[in-house]
Formats: structure tokens, sequence, C-alpha cells
């Protein structure tokens, strides 16, 4: 019985079984501030074996500017609904403007979050499941934040671990010079006062030139390029460089 059943293709599991499609790969581009945003929670020691506080963070993927952050002493969709929604209204964003991506953790996917973007207009973008480069940008954010010589190993308290995350916001937006938008720093990039900057670099760089050029081989100095274009996996049809 089952050779002929196995002639026939037979003997195979022939119960129905769910299927899923695949996961599309996020391709997102961002050619100005509040375009995209990315956004993650991560974890500090406390001061007691698995005690834990939750860093909220949307940043801006052009600028690289932190709009919002939030500290909290749990990992609900609840806390999340809230920073995005004060986030969202304090940059006065537009419906159909904005694009928020996250990764597909439990306050990423919640029902009121997605809710909310859409009441808001806000389109919202997941990375692709075990893809952890689908979420860059604030995955580096993280890396600098926790690579600081000031990051300690372990926080005494909440009230400290929010004192210490309120000064490296401040030094990362207003005063980090950021390699990858032209040494500028975020707030400069994100509020538009970037151009002029670089117009001011590069007079001064002119003017050392003519004063001696002899110290300049190859060209005429001149400063890092600004931002152009800034993306999540890259789209086939975006050709500028990347910033």
């Amino acid at each position: 019985m089952y050779r002929i059943l196995r002639a026939h293709g037979e003997t195979g599991d022939r119960r129905r079984h769910g299927t899923h499609p695949p996961r599309v790969k996020p391709e997102l581009v961002a050619t100005r501030p509040n375009q995209v945003y990315s956004w993650d929670i991560t974890k500090l020691h406390g001061p007691a074996k698995w005690t834990y506080y939750y860093l909220y963070t949307v940043i801006d993927i052009y600028s690289r500017y932190v709009p919002g952050w939030m500290l909290a002493r749990a990992e609900r969709a609840s806390l999340a609904e809230a920073l995005l929604e004060e986030t969202i209204l304090k940059q006065g964003i537009e419906r159909d403007q904005l694009t928020i991506h996250a990764d597909r953790g439990s306050p990423m996917i919640a029902k009121p979050v997605a809710h909310l973007l859409a009441d808001l207009g806000v389109t919202k973008s997941h990375s692709r499941p075990r893809t952890s480069n689908d979420n860059p940008y604030i995955e580096s954010h993280f890396r600098t934040l926790k690579y600081r010589p000031d990051f300690p190993k372990t926080f005494g308290s909440f009230e400290d671990a929010h004192a210490h995350c309120g000064r490296f916001f401040s030094w990362y937006n207003e005063e980090h010079r950021h390699s990858g938008i032209g040494l500028h720093t975020p707030a400069n990039v994100h509020y538009g006062r970037a151009t002029a900057i670089r117009d001011k670099r590069a007079a001064v760089l002119m003017a050392a030139y003519a004063s001696h050029p002899e110290r300049f081989v190859r060209k005429a100095p001149e400063p890092p390029a600004l931002p152009t274009v800034a993306w999540i996996n890259r789209p086939g049809d975006v050709a500028t460089k990347r910033d």
C-alpha cells in the first residue's frame, strides 16, 4: 500500500499548513530633515542585578538629530505612543510627511502605536526579522551613547540615569561634530544652519590657502560636503553619493 502511495506522491503530510509571505526589505530615503525617523529602545543597567531602565530614542536619519527621548522603568506600548505623539507634534510634522522606522519589538508593532501613526498621517516601516542592519542609524547612535568614556557600567538610581541621558543628548545634538554630516552638529543640520556655517569654513580655508599655498600640495582646501541624502537599504534608483 505504501509503495502505491509513494508512487503517486501521497505519503507526505497532507494537513493544511499556514504560509507567510516573504518580508519586504524596507527601502527608505530622506533628502531633508523630518522625513524619515528611526526609533528603538535600549536597556541601561540599574544598581541591582536584573534591574534595568529603558531608554526610548527617536532619531532623524538625515540630520542625525534626536527630536525625542524618554527614560522609563518599563517597556510599554503606551509609553512609546506618548513619546512619538509628543515628538511629532513638537516638530510640527504634517500629514503624509513622515515615515517612522522601527524593528519588530512588541512596543513597535503594538496596535496603539499603529493607530496613533495612522491618525497623525505618519507612515510606519519595520525591519525584517533577524536583520539587524535594517535599522542602522539608531543602533549606531546607541553605540555612541554606550562607548563614551563617561558611560557607567551601572547607574545608581533612575534619577542618576535620567540626568546622564539629559547631558548626553544635549551634547550629542548641540556639540557633537558628526562625521556622517560633514562634521556639523545634528542641530545645525536639522534646523538649516549648516549651509551658512560651511560657507564660513570655506572662507577661512581659502584665506589660509591664499596666505600659504605651499602648505596645500594637491589642491585648494574645502570643508566636507553637506549631506544630500540618507537611506535605509539604498533603493536602486538612488544614485546620489551617501552622506
